[in-house]
This record gives C-alpha cells, structure tokens and sequence, in this order.
C-alpha cells in the first residue's frame, strides 16, 4: 500500500514548512524591530519578539507533526492517541490557514495548503483502514464482534 511513501513525503514537507514559517517570523521580527513606529502604542521591541517566539512555537508545533509522520513512516505503524490529536489539529490548521491564503497570498499557497492539508488527512485514513482491517480479521477469526471473551 502507499501509505509509507505519503507518510515520509508528508513528514518532509512538514519539517520543511516548520523551517520555513521559523525563518519567515525571524524576518518578519527584524522588520519590525527596524521600524521606529508603533502600532496602537506597542513598542517595536515587544512586538518583534513576540513574533519571533510565535514563529517559534509555530515551527516546533510543525516540526512535531513531521517527526510524529516521520516515525509512522520508518515504523508503519499509526501514530498513538497523541499523535493522532496533533496530526488532526495540524490538519485543521492547515484548512484554516488554506481558507485565509486564498484572499491574504493568493491561489499558489492555498494550492501548498491543501497539498500539506491532503498528506495529512490522507496519512491518517491510510493507517486507520490498517486498523480497521486488522480488527476485521479478528472478528472473522471466530472471535465476537463485541469484544465479550468466547465460552469455553
């Protein structure tokens, strides 16, 4: 099944994109570190690193999610409860962050989005059907679908 090749490649892409949104907020920080105007009466300063610990946190979020796909890749094996929940919020990051693209940057990073956003969902079913098939051959196994032990 394909669903090794799409774990590793959307684990690439995912640490990929944390260096990416990392270095895109350290840039964004020295804009605004440059300025000498204020924005409601923020100072430049606290401004520019709140961007850069956001960047942060955003990059170590998204590099979390890559190396959760990146071990479901090299193991083949789903990822645990944990990593099922943060792989689905990155998913749902991503659809949000796909929906303001569109209007904010344009077609092309909507396009990135819903790439990220499909590797993603498509690593999580690809691994819930191996569950489910794996339970399906239990129940055919003779064993009773509601989980209650066999008489003996």
């Amino acid at each position: 099944m394909a669903r090794r090749p799409v774990a590793w490649v959307g684990a690439i892409v995912l640490l990929v994109e944390a260096v990416g949104i990392a270095l895109l907020n350290w840039f964004l920080g020295l804009v605004v570190n440059k300025q000498d105007m204020s924005l409601a009466g923020l100072d430049p300063h606290a401004m520019s690193v709140s961007t850069w610990i956001a960047g942060g946190v955003f990059g170590l979020y998204l590099a979390l999610c890559g190396v959760i796909m990146l071990r479901s890749a090299i193991t083949d094996r789903a990822p645990g409860r944990f990593g099922r929940l943060l792989l689905i919020s990155a998913a749902v990051v991503h659809g949000l962050l796909g929906a303001f693209s569109v209007g904010l940057v344009g077609w092309p990073a909507f396009a990135f989005m819903m790439i990220v956003l499909g590797l993603i969902v498509l690593t999580l079913v690809a691994y819930d059907r191996q569950g489910a098939a794996a339970d399906g051959d239990a129940s055919e196994s003779g064993a009773p679908e509601n989980g209650a032990p066999q008489p003996a």
